[in-house]
């Protein structure tokens, strides 16, 4: 499963460039900042209220904010040490 995760290229429905949003990454073709899909999505909204909000949006670009977030983590946050019991 972890996988096919991995196999979703975001990038087709992301872009950052410099003149739009002050280069935030947005959905490509679009003004929508991905924090605010993930905004959405943390305030409890369902992919199709998100869709419905914002009918320039697919279901896969939702997946692709959700996927570029979950990359982002894994890059960026420092993971703990684990004790290691013996």
């Amino acid at each position: 499963m972890w996988g096919a995760c991995m196999a979703f290229n975001y990038w087709d429905y992301i872009e950052i460039q410099a003149g739009v949003c002050g280069g935030q990454p947005v959905i490509k073709g679009t003004r929508i900042p991905l924090r605010v899909i993930l905004a959405c999505l943390a305030a409890g909204d369902t992919p199709e209220q998100i869709l419905a909000e914002f009918p320039l949006l697919t279901p896969e670009a939702v997946r692709a904010v959700i996927a570029f977030a979950a990359q982002s983590a894994l890059e960026d946050i420092p993971m703990p040490a684990v004790a290691v019991s013996k």
